[in-house]
């Protein structure tokens, strides 16, 4: 596959995983709204894509061997640290604070890469991270709610931090010198999955949780949905799929590629909350989002193409490798985390309900 073709295939991919991490929210509210706790709404989205991936864990199961490192970090860091610092951080501070400094992320693997890597950044790919950052601030409408408190921000720059962790860790195994070492993707997110709910369970208790309620029914937009589809959503979509897509774009693009690309999961979040909730869309929110694109759009033209033999349809589907193309250059891949403006949703993670004005 020529490096066109595969920048184009890894964008697809990471829109794709933007669109499922930022729908995220819209599905989480109701069941929130409903009477759930927002950290149960979280443990049962890990803890049922873990269930769901359980036959991969099996299948994968030499990875424990080979590389439980890599299995332990992305369960510590990509999933349940991410959630967790979130969380936590909303204790002390305002929600569109906390979510703009977790989605710092993509600014700070632009630092790992040229200050530790000590691999070259391109001008288009810092202005890039910029223009996105800048409009986030105005997506979330940050100066609605300016109250600082220092371990609230340390406590957000911690989530950021665990999602670079997701970044950076998610394009281990990707291209290996010997092809035994290759890592298949949905081996470790199902391993990641497995570990986060061990971690996610002691922080969220779920014994103490409403069962019932899942039972019922919740309202969104004016409509009664069934809570089971709004949890099947959650699982299926916004995790299971969000995360395969999300980890094996990291194997096609560039990391400032795809951290400015896992930005548009708080427009994403804020539009369908829009149309699927009815929350009013300001002014500077509509603004800031077409800010966000521009910096997208500008970091994907112009960044470092991606490695041509990235992680192939037949990967995400069979588990096997595609072949690579030396000849096509390489680069470290990333893409999003799961970050929600409206209501619960990563990063993420899951954010806390506020409606925008």
């Amino acid at each position: 596959m020529h490096a066109s073709q595969v920048r184009s295939v890894g964008l697809g991919l990471a829109l794709l995983s933007a669109f499922a991490f930022g729908g995220s929210g819209v599905a989480a509210k109701p069941l929130i709204e409903a009477g759930l706790d927002p950290l149960h709404v979280v443990w049962l989205r890990v803890a049922g894509a873990a269930l769901v991936m359980l036959p991969l864990a099996w299948r994968h199961r030499d990875l424990v061997r080979r590389r439980p490192a890599l299995l332990a970090g992305f369960g510590l860091f990509a999933v349940a640290g991410v959630q967790a610092f979130y969380f936590a951080s909303l204790s002390r501070i305002p929600v569109g604070v906390a979510l703009l400094v977790e989605y710092l992320a993509p600014a700070l693997v632009l630092l790992w890469v040229r200050f530790v890597r000590r691999r070259p950044v391109t001008r288009a790919a810092a202005v890039g991270v910029v223009l996105a950052v800048g409009g986030l601030a105005c997506v979330v409408e940050v100066w609605s709610g300016l109250s600082f408190d220092v371990i609230g921000l340390l406590l957000a720059l911690a989530a950021a931090c665990c999602q670079v962790g997701y970044f950076l860790l998610s394009d281990q195994g990707g291209d290996p010198a010997d092809p035994a070492d290759a890592v298949d993707p949905l081996g470790v997110i199902a391993y990641g999955l497995l570990i986060g709910t061990l971690v996610l369970t002691v922080v969220a208790r779920p014994w103490g949780m409403e069962w019932s309620l899942l039972a019922g029914r919740a309202e969104m937009g004016g409509s009664q949905i069934a809570a089971p589809l709004l949890l099947g959503w959650i699982v299926l979509v916004a995790t299971v799929l969000a995360y395969a897509t999300g980890v094996v774009s990291v194997r096609r693009l560039s990391p400032q590629v795809a951290g400015v690309v896992a930005c548009l999961e708080a427009v994403i979040a804020t539009v369908l909350a829009w149309v699927l909730l009815r929350e009013h869309l300001s002014a500077p929110q509509i603004l800031g989002g077409l800010v966000v694109l521009v910096g997208a759009f500008i970091a994907q033209t112009s960044t470092p193409t991606a490695r041509a033999g990235g992680v192939g349809d037949t990967e995400l589907l069979s588990g096997e490798a595609a072949p690579r193309d030396p000849a096509a250059g390489e680069s470290d891949a990333v893409a999003g985390g799961d970050g929600v403006v409206e209501v619960i949703g990563e990063g993420d993670g899951l954010s806390a309900g506020r409606s925008a004005t």
